[in-house]
């Protein structure tokens, strides 16, 4: 193993949202851990940065609740928060088959380490990520399937499914 992380438990792995009306179960392992410091997520998270997981979109089961959609709404990103508590639980991306889930909303995320840094270019000064991989913005489309490579590999060594 790389470090002395905690690892996770087996699949399936349970999260909610911090009012516990919306409830998810994750069915499939990630296909990649990132922190982003984009301008849009550190104002849809109200925070300096969001951390995500992304799945392809069957691995996510919603088991309680209705999420309702919200944050910018377009037919790339489709944001989507618990109507009860309004938190921002993840975000389909249609076009390339993924759901990105907030890592945090796990029932136990101690495990969570971002492979992937985004949008370093408007990262909070005081922020320092351990992620293994960081751009200004994100990685060139072409070079995203050699990144997810690297990420399966990195997880494998942390004994993360993959």
């Amino acid at each position: 193993m790389e470090s002395q992380q905690p690892t996770p438990e087996p699949l399936p792995w349970r999260g909610a949202c911090r009012c516990q009306q919306l409830q998810m179960r994750l069915v499939s392992a990630p296909v990649l851990s990132a922190i982003c410091h984009c301008r849009g997520c550190q104002r849809m998270s109200s925070s300096a940065f969001a951390l995500t997981l992304t799945f392809a979109s069957h691995g996510l089961e919603i088991t309680r609740g209705d999420p309702v959609p919200g944050g910018m709404r377009s037919d790339d990103l489709q944001h989507n928060f618990c109507d009860a508590c309004k938190s921002w639980a993840f975000t389909r991306v249609p076009q390339f088959g993924l759901v990105n889930v907030r890592a945090t909303l796990l029932d136990d995320a101690r495990w969570f380490v971002p492979y992937l840094e985004t949008y370093r270019s408007t990262k909070l000064p005081w922020v320092e990520a351990p992620a293994k991989e960081s751009y200004a913005e994100f990685p060139d489309p072409n070079d995203f399937p050699a990144v997810l490579e690297r990420y399966t590999d990195w997880a494998r060594r942390r004994d993360w499914p993959t």
